[in-house]
């Protein structure tokens, strides 16, 4: 997928949500793992870190939830076929998931982790 590069960040990354939540989930991703990662699962975070970090301030916490998700996707990925738009879909998740944490960290009201 490539961004817009006239369209800040963070509106790439709300414009790539709304696209998703129109996307029907693959039916062949239901209860399949890849890789050692529940697919399901993987969508659902990542899903609730994109939408927090439209939301609200994005913290470390979460940052770093969504850093593990991100690799989870990149590991998952060539290993996921194109039936029913999953490649599609999980691209996109990745996309979004790596907006969100460089929007968060570029966010001057995340504090940085203590200790």
């Amino acid at each position: 997928m490539i961004a817009n590069m006239n369209e800040s960040e963070r509106d790439l990354l709300a414009r790539l949500w709304e696209e998703h939540m129109g996307m029907p989930f693959p039916p062949n991703m239901r209860g399949r793992e890849i890789e050692g990662e529940g697919m399901v699962y993987l969508d659902a975070s990542i899903a609730v870190g994109v939408s927090s970090s439209l939301s609200e301030p994005f913290d470390a916490k979460r940052r770093h939830a969504l850093l593990r998700c991100l690799a989870a996707v990149e590991k998952v990925l060539p290993s996921i076929d194109d039936e029913g738009g999953a490649i599609e879909r999980y691209e996109r998740l990745r996309e979004m998931a790596a907006l969100a944490v460089g929007i968060g960290d570029a966010d001057p009201r995340r504090r940085p982790v203590v200790g």
